[in-house]
Parts: structure tokens; sequence; C-alpha cells
């Protein structure tokens, strides 16, 4: 026991000369280092440090691909109303603004020519009726005397056949004479029935056409709608509206305000989308409500200039709560996914390659993934492939993320993702 404590003390002497005091200050700092666990440190602190991302877990959601495109409403259809045939206004029914029914009147005209037409047209069918029952009694004259006639004639024919030389041929040829006379007689009387009966059918046939003239002096509205303009009032001489009088004057403007026009130029790539009678949301803004139309009609031709093609939206208007001019919203749907998995539109990085997200996993280390996209709405992105339900997608800036780095992952609503409250 002594002989060893008395070594001890000399080896350490002498490795204490034999060494540089500097070289076993490092030595036994690595030592230490080695002993203390300085991996599971670094790990730990790797965590505290990690730096704070938000996440938003994919789901599954329909999904619709819409539309929006703005315009403004127009009447279903409207109108100038011009008069039929020239005439003053005798009375008016309707001012600025006037809601009218189909057929209500609107105004009459005073045309005293053609009142005067109208008498001479009813004297003329009774001069033509009076004409045609002169005619038949002079027709039925002409018949009874032809019936006389051919009756004397027969009957001295008979006898001469019969009895020669009791009747005189001379007798014979006379009554033959007046019968062909009278024969010819009622078919002359015949003539003048039928043109008696023409003259009838044209004056009658005028003065229909005159009273038709005539109820033009009434004019009335040919469908429902709202006066938006008067144009002539009481007293005017209103010309007849011909095509051959471009410059006439019109009495009013009548518009179709119960049913409206949503004209939309609908974009090439949503046109194989567009179909008839698909639902459309439209939104006014200045009445903050929301109506429903439908598609009623479209061009079925892409304009070259615009590259757009015709699209009408009819939008009902019972209450007449819109008016024309309005601007308006409208939003179609175009596809409606349900059911399909959604990521946030914030966390695509579109790249030259393709598109790619970045996903926090289990142990909270980032992963750079390349997805596969579908339909896309203003906020949300049907991803086909790459990600799988539940997984964490990174929102928001992703400058100073690294495939590999470990984060610490904020979970937020898709709402909040997106700006929404």
């Amino acid at each position: 026991m002594t002989e060893r404590r008395m070594v001890q003390p000399q080896i350490r002497s002498e490795c204490s000369a034999n060494w540089p005091r500097a070289v076993v200050v490092l030595i036994l700092a690595t030592v230490l280092a080695g002993g203390c666990g300085t991996t599971g440190t670094t790990k730990a602190e790797d965590h505290v440090n990690a730096l704070p991302v938000a996440v938003v877990k994919v789901t599954r959601q329909d999904l619709a691909s819409t539309l929006r495109i703005a315009s403004e409403f127009l009447p279903f259809q409207e109108i100038s109303v011009y008069a039929k045939v020239s005439g003053y206004i005798q009375k008016l029914y309707v001012d600025w603004g006037t809601h009218v029914r189909q057929g209500q009147l609107l105004a009459v005209l005073e045309i005293p020519e053609l009142q005067q037409q109208l008498q001479l047209d009813g004297a003329a069918v009774g001069r033509s009726q009076q004409d045609l029952a002169r005619a038949r009694e002079e027709l039925t004259q002409s018949e009874s005397k032809y019936q006389v006639a051919d009756l004397t004639y027969q009957r001295l024919a008979t006898v001469m056949k019969t009895r020669p030389g009791l009747v005189a041929q001379e007798e014979v040829d006379v009554a033959n004479g007046k019968d062909l006379e009278a024969k010819a007689g009622v078919s002359s009387s015949k003539d003048m029935v039928s043109g008696a009966e023409q003259a009838l059918l044209a004056a009658k046939a005028q003065l229909e056409k005159d009273r038709s003239m005539y109820s033009y002096a009434r004019i009335t509205a040919p469908f429902d709608g709202v006066v938006t303009e008067i144009d002539a009032y009481g007293g005017a001489l209103l010309p007849a509206g011909t095509s051959s009088n471009k410059g006439a004057q019109a009495l009013c403007h009548l518009s179709q305000n119960n049913l409206l026009r949503l004209v939309i130029p609908v974009p090439e790539s949503a046109v194989p989308d567009i179909r008839l009678g698909s639902s459309v949301d439209v939104r006014v803004s200045a009445l903050n409500k929301t109506f429903k139309g439908t598609v009623a009609r479209f061009a079925d031709q892409v304009d070259m200039a615009t590259r757009t093609m015709h699209t009408e939206i009819d939008v009902p208007n019972p209450k007449l709560e819109i008016v024309p001019g309005m601007y308006a919203e409208a939003t179609i749907v175009l596809k409606n996914h349900r059911g399909v998995l959604a990521a946030p539109v914030q966390a695509l990085d579109h790249e030259e390659n393709g598109v790619s997200v970045l996903v926090v996993d289990k142990n909270n280390k980032i992963q750079e993934r390349t997805v596969q996209l579908g339909i896309e709405t203003p906020d949300q992105v049907e991803v086909v492939s790459g990600l799988a339900q539940d997984d964490m997608v990174v929102v928001g800036n992703r400058s100073q993320l690294r495939a590999g780095m470990i984060v610490q992952p904020k979970l937020i609503s898709a709402s909040s993702a997106s700006g929404g409250k």
C-alpha cells in the first residue's frame, strides 16, 4: 500500500513535466465534452428554437368552380310606341313612369278624315246591296220570260212534228228566236248579279279596312310594362309610323321590367361549361340582395375580337325591385365536385416544373411535395394527387423554410388562411 502511493505522485509529476500545459487542458476539455451528452442538448435546443409556421389541415369538401362577371340590367324588351295612322292626340292616359297592362289604352287619336271615309264606305256598301237586289230581280224576270218562251217553242215544235201543216213554219221560227233571246237574257242577268255581288264584297272589304285603320286611333299597350318616356302630349299631331316614314314621332317608350336581361360576355375558357337552364346567383349591390336567374340564351359562337360568347340571363322581377341600368354581379357555377381533397390556395407554390406545397410531418419536419390540382375556387383548390387527408400544409411566407427543417406548426382554420373571419 505504501509503495503504490509513492508511485502515483511520481507518474503525475512525470506527465506534468513532459506534456505542455495547453495540450493537457485541450485533452481534458475533449473528454469532458464527450461525456456530458452534447448531442441531446443540441436536439432539444433545435425544438425550442424552431420557427413557428401556420398550417392548415387538408380536408374533404364540396368545391364548385364559378365564373363571376359584372354587368348591367336591360329590359326584357323595350319599344317606341308609334301611331299606325296619322291623327291628333285627343286623349292621353299615361305619363312618365305609368305602369300599364297588355291591351291597356294609352291614347286616343282624332282622325276626322277617316271618320268621313267610313261614312262613304257605309254608303257604298248600301248602294252595292241595292244594285245586287235589283240585279237579282232582273234575273228572276229573265228566267220567267225564258220559261214562257221555251215552253211556247217546245209546244209549237211538237205540233209541227205530229201534225205537219197545222202550224206555219214561220211561227215555229219566231218562237225559237224568242226562246234563244230569253235564254241570253237569263245569262246576262246572272252576270249582272255576279258583278253586283263582287261590288258588294269590295265595298264591304273597303269598309272593314277603314274600320281597322280607325281602330288604330286607340293606341294600346302591346305588353305589360312601364312608360319610361313620353314624346307627345294632348293635341299633338302624330304621323303614321310606317317604314317609309322613318322620322315619325313616337307617342312614348314602353319597357318590360317584370323580366330583365343580364347580358354577360363569357370567356372562351368557360364556354364549354355554359348550359341552358343553369341557375345563376345575381347579386345587386344597390339593393344588397341576391336574386335567382337562369341562363336563357347564348350566341353559341365566340366573338373573334373579344374571345367571349354573348350570353343572356333572365332574372324575374315581379315586384319591380330591380330598375334597368342597375349593376349586378352574376355567379355561374361551371363545375361542382363533391367530397374532394381541398387545400388553401395560399399553400401553393407555382413553379416552372409544376405546383408544390410544404407539408409538416409527424416529427414537425418540413417536406416538399409536388401536387396535381383540379378545380379552383377563390380560396380553395382541389388536390388530385400528392396529399392525403389530414396532412398539414404550410400557408403564408415560405421564403425562410427548407425541406428537412424542424418547425413549430400552428394550426389555423382555412378561412383564417384566406383572410376571412
